[in-house]
This record gives structure tokens, C-alpha cells and sequence, in this order.
């Protein structure tokens, strides 16, 4: 997470450079108040948003380990509100300017904890956004509850949002389920916290920042919900979780702090890292997502002729194309999918897969014209 009401400044406006011209706040952090850095944003230029704002802990005193050591919690002064209707206030703001610059089908990740997540969600659906799932990020290695009185807080929350129940967001089902063997992908993720090697120190070997997200959770979002080439804001950036991600996937960054430390630690942390080529981060997608290729197509690209004969995968059914891409056979006339169900006494039928071009062993289905007619057309 990165929590704190961090921000931005736009210091001039939109710029291009080069022959080919990237807009000056793309893949940039900027610096001041998120708020008022966002208003300067264009409107419906951002694909997705991941948002880890302020907490609102309400820390009551140090908290100690058995060892009567100091834990390392989050006590910063940006988690720090006066009270619920100053947090409120805080969330309201913030949330109009991510909702005026997410684009109409473009989504929103909320992170929080039990100690904020459902006044963010109510705040949300006050404000006109749609959820479209809550997830459970499960820590598979929490930490203690020192004090022991109550649970240890093993999970935090994310809502994924959109910014109306008839927005189209990118859901990316089938490389979820390519990514996850094959199983639909669930609600429930159960990922480490930021250990080791991925955790920011400084000079003095302490953490840079106190609730850094691990790279594996945003991964996730962003496979779930964005293609390469889209623009990703973080509006609460911290240490660059989500911009890392983002450039590794062939995303754009949009990045939003205040805090001069964070933003040293994450551009050094950027300017490390170099995107995979274009090939390897193509998104897998499932037959929805093709191009509609319609059947006459084949005859207007002469691919297919008036007159050719198909018949079904063991030779028992003839039909004739015809010159406005029905088909005839026998006494039943229709679409390719039509007169495959009518054919077979079926309520319907998938007319590429059913009819097939050719005789004998040399059959092929005619999706394979199809498919050569799309790939023609996507190159």
C-alpha cells in the first residue's frame, strides 16, 4: 500500500517531444497534493486506477513485541486524520478527482484495512460508482498480534470499481485462467507480504516505506485488468510499487507523492527496470475477444465462391453456398448455423465448426477460412 496523501504538480502543460510524442505527465511521478495535481490531469485519460490511500490506523501508543522491542508500524504523519468526518472529507476529494479522470469503462482498485475500507466503499457507492467485486488478499506470512486481544489481521480488502453499472471495464477472464492453470481466478489471493530483496531500505538499512506492496499483488491487478499500453495511475505512489509493475508489463505510469524520500527511492527503482518486448507481454484472449468475422465475408473476399459444397465432418450432410452466403440443403435454406441445427434436428449449432470444406480425409472446417481471413485482417 502506500499510504499517504501524497500528490502531485503539474508544473506546465501537456508537451510532446520527438517524432513520437509522449504527453509530459505520462510515466512521470509528480510532486504535491494529489488532489489538486489530478484536477490538472486530462479527463478520461487513465485506464486504471490502484489506489492505497491513507489508513487512518488510529494508533494509540507504541506497540511492543514480547522482547519489549518497538514494532516498525505505520505512524506517519500522513496516516494521521483528526477525526472519521476529516478522513471522509479526505476520501470524498480525493475519489472525484480519480473518478473525473478514469475513462468510461476504465476501472478502480481501492486498498484498506478494517480500518477503512468499508467508509472508502460506502463513500464510493455514494459517489456513483459501481463495485464489481470485493478481493481478499490473504497474508501468508501476517504479522503477529503482539498484544494478544484480538485476531491476527491476516487479510486486507480490495474493492474493484467501476464508474457505473453499465461501464465495460477490461476484464482479462482467459489469461487469468491461463495464469492461474487454467482455474477461473478467485476472489481470494493469497500472497506474501514485502520481504527480502523487494523491500526498499535506505542508508541505515530501515524500511523506506512502512506498508510497501509487493509486486506480486499489483501483477495481478494489472494482468487482470489493463493491456499493455494502457495508463495506470497511482494516485498514493509511495515507492513506485505500481509504476515497477506497470513498465514491466508495457504499461504507462501516472504516479502521484508528496514525500521527497519515497519519490528519490522510486525513480531509482524505475530507471532499473526495462519492459519485455511486445510478443512476450501480449494478453491471452478468448474467442469473445476476436474480431467478428461474418460468413459472407468469405465470399466477398474470394475466399469461399457461390456454389461451393460443404458437408458436415463425416460427408452425411451436402449443402450449397449460395451468392448471399445462405446455404441450401435439401429443403432447408439459411445461415450457415441455421440449417446445421435444422440439419441435425438441433435448437441450434455452430455453423464454422459444423460445416466443413472439402471431401474425404482432406475435410477442413471452414473456421479455418475464418481464422485465416482475421489474421489477414489484424496484420
Amino acid at each position: 500500500m502506500s499510504v499517504q496523501r501524497t500528490g502531485v504538480s503539474f508544473a506546465a502543460p501537456l508537451q510532446s517531444q520527438g517524432s513520437n510524442p509522449e504527453p509530459s505527465w505520462l510515466n512521470t511521478i509528480h510532486r504535491g497534493d494529489c488532489v489538486s495535481a489530478l484536477e490538472r490531469l486530462p479527463s478520461k485519460s487513465v485506464d486504471l486506477v490502484f489506489a492505497d490511500p491513507p489508513y487512518n490506523l488510529q494508533l494509540g501508543g507504541d506497540l511492543m513485541r514480547p522482547d519489549d522491542s518497538k514494532v516498525d508500524a505505520c505512524d506517519d504523519h500522513w496516516d494521521q486524520f483528526a477525526s472519521f468526518e476529516a478522513y471522509d472529507a479526505f476520501t470524498r476529494a480525493w475519489l472525484l478527482a480519480v473518478r473525473r479522470v478514469m475513462k468510461p469503462d476504465g476501472s478502480l482498485y481501492v486498498i484498506g484495512s478494517y480500518h477503512n475500507i468499508f467508509r472508502v466503499g460506502a463513500i464510493l457507492q455514494d459517489l456513483g460508482f459501481w463495485i464489481m467485486n470485493d478481493i481478499i488478499w490473504l497474508k501468508s506470512n501476517p504479522m503477529p498480534n503482539f498484544r494478544g486481544k484480538r485476531f491476527t489481521n491476516a487479510h486486507e480488502t480490495i474493492i474493484w470499481a467501476t464508474k457505473s453499472k453499465d461501464a465495460k471495464p477490461t476484464f482479462n477472464y482467459d489469461a487469468l485462467k491461463t495464469f492461474n492453470d487454467d482455474l477461473q481466478m478467485r476472489s481470494d489471493w493469497q500472497l506474501p507480504l514485502c520481504t527480502g530483496g523487494e523491500r526498499l531500505k535506505d542508508e541505515a538499512g530501515q524500511k523506506v516505506h512502512p506498508t510497501q506492496k509487493p509486486e506480486a499483488l499489483l501483477y495481478r491487478v494489472l494482468t487482470a485488468s489493463s493491456q499493455p499500453g494502457d495508463v495506470v495511475l497511482d494516485p498514493f505512489f509511495g515507492t513506485g510499487t505500481t509504476g515497477a509493475v506497470a513498465k514491466k508489463l508495457g504499461r504507462n505510469y501516472v504516479g502521484v507523492e508528496r514525500e521527497e524520500d519515497y519519490i528519490r527511492h522510486a525513480e531509482a527503482r524505475l530507471a532499473a527496470i526495462t519492459p519485455g518486448d511486445a510478443e512476450t507481454l501480449e494478453m491471452q484472449k478468448g474467442k469473445r475477444a476476436e474480431k467478428r468475422i461474418p460468413f459472407g465475408s468469405l465470399l466477398e473476399t474470394g475466399l469461399m465462391k457461390p456454389g461451393t459444397e460443404l458437408s458436415c465432418a463425416k460427408g452425411q450432410h451436402l449443402a450449397v453456398v449460395r451468392a448471399d452466403g445462405s446455404l441450401k440443403c435439401g429443403n432447408h435454406t439459411g445461415s450457415i448455423h441455421k440449417v446445421g441445427a435444422l440439419v441435425q434436428g438441433q435448437q441450434s449449432c455452430n455453423g464454422w465448426t459444423f460445416w466443413h470444406v472439402g471431401s474425404g480425409k482432406t475435410r477442413t472446417p471452414i473456421d479455418s477460412l475464418r481464422q485465416d481471413l482475421r489474421s489477414r485482417l489484424q496484420s
